[in-house]
């Protein structure tokens, strides 16, 4: 027994360095903020995208090993490989996709949570952390117009939200294995695609997919929707679910959400909203007004590190009747047996596939505490109107833009008088993010490749719109010269 006690003591020294001192924690923890410190300082003017970086390949040169390095080193490796190449999605010329956010109190929250390791899966181990997570669950069930009996989870995504609805539709609706081939989905072509996965990963891929007609906003015309399901039910299929869009990612166009939802009532199927970009305009005047349906929705989802400006890994889902979320995701394990008496407060691992869960609630409860809602009503005003602005301008550049923005997503391409068009706006996007100050995307819209402004980013503003209409002028200027 010596010798293991022997053992033991001398594995201690080696596992106590996972431990570091008081001063070994000051130090790093000076380093690490200078470093982001910096990193913020500099936000402004550094490029948005970086194409000519060695693209993080310094970090092959340096192994998993037995011994660590400084820390000076393991900073240096992540500034010249991980946030120098690529896309800066934390910088407010960040035009393409849909932008994420990165405000900066959620960045304490997590530091506070990563210190104190709190287990948010279920409510005995944690009552503090749960009911944080609960309330702000309530606050956006109450935000979108649920009842009191609904609720929800939040997740590391809307993809991963979207999956959660999916499974809890197919049970809310009785699908069993011998239904999958006969039963019927609705969507459109602009759904997003993390739709179609969370369909394929529910189990249903072998479902009867039917995507929508659309009018000329890229929106679900109800009418057909109706038609395709009185035919279907004539054909003896079973239609079950209909997903809408509460802005869809490539030009951020709403579905007649309050149209489809009587429908699909009407017709006794399942209606999911997919609004991870668009739900939180919700906030505004303008989009309280746009959004009217989505509490008709069975389930929704919404993205705070979208449309609160949150860093990348929150998204919530949410169910008018949380008893379907408890019939998909309820469990009973007789080690867990001690942490489910005696009390009625809901748990998130009854509620979602994830039973270890890390406490993601601080990271939105505490810059909504500090800043209160006015400075995020305010920044989501301001996307709506830059988006308006920018249609108008980029129009006087001599670009098409066909369809006047819903949300802040802007859709253009420039028609130059001679070549093939497509390949102009290729080699266009090419120029712009070659420039660097700004990033924009693209898409095909009608089987045309078409540039997109999309304006989400908490630090995008006048001057970077600006900039970007500049750069487009300058790229359209120096193109048309090498024709």
């Amino acid at each position: 027994m010596s010798e293991i006690r022997e053992a033991l003591l001398n594995l201690e020294k080696t596992a106590r360095l996972l431990e570091p001192t008081p001063e070994l924690r000051r130090y790093a923890q000076s380093s690490v903020i200078a470093y982001s410190e910096d990193f913020l300082d500099r936000i402004e003017t550094v490029k948005t995208y970086v194409s000519d970086a060695g693209k993080g390949e310094g970090l092959l040169d340096s192994p998993i090993v037995e011994e660590g390095i400084g820390l000076d080193a393991a900073i240096e490796l992540i500034r010249a490989n991980v946030d120098t190449p690529g896309l800066n999605p934390a910088s407010g010329g960040h035009l393409g996709y849909i932008p994420g956010g990165g405000i900066y109190y959620s960045a304490l929250a997590d530091y506070l949570v990563d210190i104190f390791n709190r287990y948010a899966g279920v409510f005995y181990a944690s009552p503090g952390a749960v009911r944080m997570e609960n309330m702000l669950i309530r606050w956006m069930c109450d935000l979108v117009g649920y009842p009191a009996e609904s609720s929800g989870n939040l997740t590391t995504s809307g993809s991963l939200a979207n999956m959660i609805a999916i499974v809890v539709a197919r049970d809310g609706r009785n699908i069993k294995s011998a239904d999958i081939p006969r039963s019927v989905i609705y969507l459109s072509k602009q759904t997003h695609h993390s739709v179609d996965k969370a369909i394929r990963v529910a189990g249903l891929g072998e479902c009867i997919v039917r995507h929508l007609p659309l009018d000329e906003r890229f929106k679900i015309i109800p009418s057909e929707f109706a038609k395709q399901v009185v035919e279907d039910k004539a054909a003896g299929l079973n239609p079950f679910l209909i997903v809408g869009s509460a802005g869809t990612t490539d030009v951020g166009a709403i579905d007649p959400l309050i149209e489809i939802g009587e429908i699909a009532k009407r017709e006794g199927l399942w209606y999911h909203i997919d609004g991870a970009y668009g739900g939180f305009f919700i906030l505004t005047d303008e989009g309280k007004s746009k959004l009217r349906g989505l509490e008709i929705a069975d389930s929704l989802i919404i993205d705070p590190h979208k449309g609160l400006f949150l860093p990348y890994g929150l998204g919530v889902v949410l169910v008018k009747n949380v008893r379907d979320l408890q019939n998909s995701y309820s469990f009973d394990a007789h080690y867990m047996q001690d942490a489910f008496a005696g009390t009625d407060e809901l748990s998130p691992a009854e509620l979602s596939p994830e039973l270890t869960k890390h406490f993601r609630g601080l990271r939105l409860w505490l810059p909504l505490k500090l800043h209160g809602l006015a400075p995020f009503r305010a920044c989501l005003e301001e996307k709506l109107l830059l988006a308006k602005y920018f249609h108008a301008e980029v129009q006087k550049l001599g670009f098409e833009s066909d369809v006047e923005p819903e949300l802040s997503v802007v859709t253009y391409r420039y028609v130059p008088e001679t070549g093939d068009q497509d390949e102009f706006n290729k080699r266009l996007l090419a120029d712009v993010i070659k420039d660097g100050r700004v990033f924009i995307s693209s898409t095909m819209l009608n089987g045309k490749f078409t540039l997109r402004f999309a304006c989400l980013s908490f630090r995008t503003h006048l001057r970077n719109v600006d900039t970007l209409l500049a750069v487009l002028r300058d790229s359209v200027d120096r193109l048309d010269r090498s024709e």
